[in-house]
Order: C-alpha cells, then sequence, then structure tokens
C-alpha cells in the first residue's frame, strides 16, 4: 500500500476568535490531482497552508511527505511544497524581470546566502521553457499580462523542485483564454512532473476535466470528497452556495439535477 503524500486528521485551526477549520481529515495519494471547492471563508486556503506548514495547529495532526508537521520541519518540508497564489498587480517599475523571479524559486533551497550555480541556472531556463517564457525572460515582471504574470509564478514554484504543487485561486483574476491556458499548463506539468496537486478554485468548469477528486468545504468542514462527475451537480451546488436549486440551474445550465455534468458544445 502506498503511503498517503498528505494525511490530515481533525486539523483545528482558530484565528484569534474565529475558528477556520473544524476537525477537518484529509488525505491525499502520490500523483492525485484535487480540487478543492466552496464559498469564501469555507476553509480552502488553511487548508493548503497546513501543507505548506504556514499554519499552527490547535488540535489535531498533519503528515506530509511522511513527516509529521511541525515547527522543527516546517522549513525542510517547504523546500517541497511549491505555492502558486492567484495574480496580483505589479508596478511596472519594479525593476525586477522575469529571470530573477524565477530564481527566486531557487533561494528556498539555496539559503538566503548562497549564490546561485549553474545548475540553479539550468533549472531556471527549465522552467521558463516549460512554461512558454524563454522569449520574456529578461522582461520587467510588471510589464507583463496576468497571464504571463502567472505563467512566471509557476515558473518560480517549478524552480523549486517540488514534490507538492499548491495553487490557490491561479486564474481568479484572469481573462476566459489565459484562465483556460494557466489551466492547460498546470495539468500539463502535474502530468509531466509526476506531482501531487492541491488546487483550491471557484471555476467549477475545469473541475471536470482537469481534477481527479473534488473536496467540497464550507464552513471550515469538508462535506463532500469523491469524483467530480459524481459530486458536482445541482443539489450539491445549492447547498454548498446556499442558493436556491433555480438559482443554481440558470447560472448552471450544463448541470443536470441527475448529478451528471455536461460541457457545453461550441
Amino acid at each position: 500500500m502506498v503511503d498517503a503524500v498528505i494525511k490530515i486528521e481533525n486539523a483545528v485551526v482558530v484565528y484569534r476568535d474565529s475558528v477556520a477549520l473544524n476537525g477537518v481529515s484529509l488525505k491525499v495519494d502520490p500523483g492525485e490531482f484535487v480540487g478543492i471547492i466552496g464559498p469564501n471563508g469555507a476553509g480552502k486556503t488553511t487548508l493548503l497552508t497546513i501543507v505548506n506548514g504556514f499554519t499552527r495547529l490547535a488540535g489535531g495532526q498533519a503528515w506530509v511527505l511522511g513527516q509529521t508537521v511541525n515547527g522543527h520541519n516546517r522549513h525542510e518540508l517547504r523546500k517541497q511544497v511549491g505555492y502558486v497564489a492567484q495574480v496580483e498587480n505589479t508596478d511596472p517599475r519594479v525593476p525586477v524581470n522575469v529571470r530573477e523571479v524565477v530564481m527566486m524559486g531557487r533561494y528556498g533551497r539555496l539559503g538566503l546566502f548562497h549564490r546561485p550555480g549553474a545548475s540553479d541556472r539550468t533549472v531556471v531556463d527549465e522552467a521558463l521553457e516549460m512554461v512558454g517564457m524563454s522569449h520574456l525572460a529578461n522582461r520587467p515582471i510588471g510589464q507583463l499580462s496576468g497571464g504571463e504574470q502567472q505563467r512566471v509564478g509557476i515558473a518560480r514554484c517549478l524552480a523549486q523542485e517540488p514534490r507538492i504543487f499548491l495553487l490557490d485561486e491561479p486564474t481568479a483574476s484572469l481573462d476566459w483564454k489565459a484562465r483556460a491556458d494557466i489551466l492547460e499548463l498546470v495539468k500539463r506539468i502535474h502530468d509531466l512532473r509526476y506531482l501531487t496537486t492541491l488546487f483550491v478554485t471557484h471555476d467549477l468548469d475545469a473541475l471536470p476535466h482537469t481534477c481527479d477528486r473534488v473536496v467540497l468545504m464550507k464552513n471550515g468542514h469538508i462535506i463532500g470528497d469523491g469524483a467530480p462527475d459524481k459530486l458536482i451537480n445541482t443539489e450539491t451546488l445549492s447547498r454548498l452556495y446556499d442558493l436556491p436549486v433555480p438559482v443554481v440551474e440558470e447560472r448552471r445550465p450544463h448541470i443536470h439535477r441527475t448529478g451528471d455534468v455536461h460541457r457545453r458544445d461550441g
């Protein structure tokens, strides 16, 4: 039996007086592509921060890559866990180019006081090539489009050479074409690099063809976990987002109440 890459048991996370996660358990096997969906405040991002070691548990336990997540090994685990967030506006006057941004992904492994060598530059070049940004390697990061900036963010993550790939709303602020391109790129990287991927998104159209499995979150709990074609349906979305069924049907006409998910043609 293959050991789980991520195992979380009865996790409780508290921010001041607010409970962000309440008794959450999750197991992810090597190579799985898991989509995590739910309304704002559901605890999706907090779940990711348990995996990359940025959140302390008030209760429960978490294991990542066979190690208990604690204050002593967080730094070592972060070397093996890559994280990509949604695109943020960057001032075009910022004097940092694409190659320099991607090289930042190496410093987690090198340490701040070590200079990158030839092998590090090779890793960066390969990451730029994989995301299709080699031709813009010397362009200031603030002069890129949102989709291009997200490709750079993914390349920075790849330069880290992670085993786990965490993506937190990576397509949220992109237009339709850029969003589709990023989704395709993420899936290709997942497959080529044999990564274990957790993908937080509100873009439900991506889930049936991108994810092996979806996890539904609401109010700090996991309320569903299974195959997208079994779990993503009108009734489920109605409960998840507290919307009447007719409203969901109007907004999601290609999801039928039988539970089958059909994509529009054209």
